[in-house]
């Protein structure tokens, strides 16, 4: 592998190489392991959104709401 030192192209050390790996590894753990909760998080109305729906429409229509996005996404 190869990286950019200084504007100049140069070759990795083994255990530059290998921590970058490392790296990579955990990164993808961490995806598999907590992606869902990113994604539901950027997918669930506000706070005070399901507050407001809560508030017109009862909990059981806010259950059925917040329940889409844990069937999208599911642990």
């Amino acid at each position: 592998m190869e990286k950019m030192l200084n504007g100049v192209v140069v070759a990795m050390t083994e255990a530059e190489e290998a921590a970058r790996n490392t790296e990579i590894a955990a990164s993808v753990a961490d995806e598999a392991a907590n992606g869902y909760k990113r994604k539901r998080a950027n997918e669930y109305p506000t706070w005070q959104g399901q507050l407001d729906d809560i508030f017109h429409n009862g909990i059981d229509s806010w259950k059925a709401t917040i329940q889409v996005t844990k069937d999208k996404y599911p642990k």
